[in-house]
């Protein structure tokens, strides 16, 4: 639907802002109780983890970016000002009662390149496949969104002197973790990333680089004892925060007040760090496909430093159909992944370098709720809460199976006319952890199929139908599926260039 100013029409070059506005209705039935793995990982916590339940969506959503009309026949051109909004409401209800998820509620501006960000946004960090791969290992997608301010560079923009051929895109963001039944309440989220591209757009050759660092720190709490907490209280002044920034360990600093700073953290640093330091290559193949090799490495506990957990990490490759899709049947995208978190350092903890192991990734010994928002892993979901896993195994700290080896697939592409399909499939073997081992051959399979097909192109309806299974010893046994129907609303407001 459109709506278009009179004065307009007379006009050569117009704008547009996007407006979109989305319902789903829709429901889940399984064999056992909880949801397949790969029905509700990655899906921004509102996936229930039980079946059966009947589910309902509404959202909106306004950008900022204006794209010219396609006859106009003028170049993409963003304005410097601009700004957005997003909103989206999951209601779902099933034998355990209705819940209400509110996973977006954000509004954004820009000025020139940045982009200033405040709410609860869907978004994913680290140099991976975010179609059909497993997910960032730092920050996949798994969890409901953390609520920040954020100041960013969300596109690649180029250096000014090096004539497109170096570029880079950013973020850097406080934010606030929920009091929900965590051990520690009030604590905060502090999260930056840089990435840089070498090689200009049109190039045949790019090359790609960075890092993201994520800490969980502050906070109070009154079941930690006066060594990991002083007076229940977790260091969270302005002269910590920089601390956080910068990584650095209190280990060697002389002038600490024992009376506000626990043991732990004069010993370690403040907060509970982690994150990845990615690499990838890029290849245009003619102009029919694009190859992405990427790779990302581990930090957390000072292992990658010393390079003794350097076999630990997430590595993919993406081939990328650049074909539009036809009528006929089309593999859009085909993503290979595997990763390992088996070392960990290794399974010793001392003061000397190749001693500087169990990094035990997701679990604190502060933050007992682990890499964790409401109950869900941030991170990878094949480290996931221990409570999810299948009740025969052994229970550990936040989660009991950080010592994992995973191979995935996933495939996507578009049949008949506008029908599209998604499959993603995992194989893994899980090793629990360094402190607490699972039994030998604890492997598990599983997989979803989404099929997604337009009833009515123009008028926004589309039915979705999703299968999945879990298949092994890491959960229970299940298998379920979800039918449901989308209505999609798009308005684009017009407006002349320079008005």
């Amino acid at each position: 639907m459109l709506f278009v100013p009179a004065i307009a029409l007379a006009q050569p070059v117009v704008e547009t802002k996007p407006i979109k506005i989305y319902t789903e209705l829709g429901g889940y039935y399984g064999t056992n109780n909880q949801t397949p793995f790969w029905m509700q990982a990655n899906q921004f916590g509102t996936i229930p983890k039980s079946v059966p339940y009947a589910t309902f969506r509404v959202g909106a959503q306004m950008d900022h970016l204006y794209t010219p009309l396609a006859q106009t026949g003028q170049k993409r051109k963003k304005d410097r000002f601009g700004w957005g909004y997003g909103v989206e409401a999951v209601v779902n209800s099933g034998p355990e009662g209705t819940e209400v998820i509110v996973p977006e509620a954000y509004v954004k501006g820009r000025l020139g390149a940045f982009e200033i960000m405040a709410g609860r946004r869907r978004d994913l960090i680290g140099l991976a496949d975010s179609t059909v791969g497993m997910g960032s290992y730092a920050w996949s997608g798994n969890a409901l969104p953390v609520p920040k301010v954020q100041i960013s560079l969300p596109d690649f923009t180029p250096l000014p002197f090096t004539k497109g051929l170096v570029a880079f895109r950013g973020l850097y963001s406080h934010g606030w973790f929920e009091n929900q039944d965590r051990i520690v309440q009030n604590s905060f989220l502090h999260q930056k990333a840089l990435y840089g591209r070498v090689g200009k757009p049109g190039w045949r050759v790019k090359f790609y680089g960075g890092f993201n660092h994520q800490v969980q720190w502050g906070g109070r709490s009154s079941r930690l004892p006066e060594t990991l907490a002083r007076n229940g209280r977790l260091p969270s002044t302005l002269r910590d925060y920089v601390d956080v920034v910068t990584g650095n360990s209190l280990g060697y600093r002389r002038d600490i007040d024992t009376t506000r700073i626990s043991k732990m953290d004069r010993e370690n640093r403040i907060g509970n760090h982690l994150g990845t330091i990615d690499l990838g290559v890029e290849f245009r193949i003619s102009n029919r496909f694009e190859l992405l090799l990427y790779r990302q490495s581990i930090f957390e506990d000072g292992s990658l430093y010393y390079l003794i957990n350097i076999k630990d990490g997430l590595q993919g490759i993406r081939l990328r159909n650049l074909r539009p899709l036809s009528s006929g049947f089309q593999i859009r995208d085909v993503v290979v992944e595997y990763m390992a978190t088996l070392s960990q350092g290794g399974g010793d903890f001392g003061d000397l370098p190749k001693q500087r192991g169990r990094d035990n990734y997701f679990n604190h010994s502060q933050y007992w709720d682990g890499w964790s928002y409401f109950t869900r892993t941030i991170g990878t979901p094949f480290i996931p809460n221990g409570r999810d896993t299948h009740p025969d195994l052994v229970r550990y700290s936040y989660t009991n199976n950080n010592r994992v080896q995973v191979m995935h697939l996933g495939v996507s592409g578009g049949f008949g006319l506008g029908g599209t399909f998604a499959l993603r499939s995992s194989f893994s073997r899980n090793f629990g952890s360094w402190v607490a081992p699972f039994p030998d051959h604890t492997n598990q399979f599983s997989a979803a199929l989404n099929v997604g097909l337009p009833v009515s192109r123009r008028r926004g309806w589309l039915v979705t139908t999703t299968i999945a299974t879990d298949q092994g010893k890491l959960y229970p046994n299940s298998t379920a599926v979800y039918a449901g129907v989308r209505k999609t609303w798009e308005y684009y407001k017009y407006r002349v260039r320079g008005k």
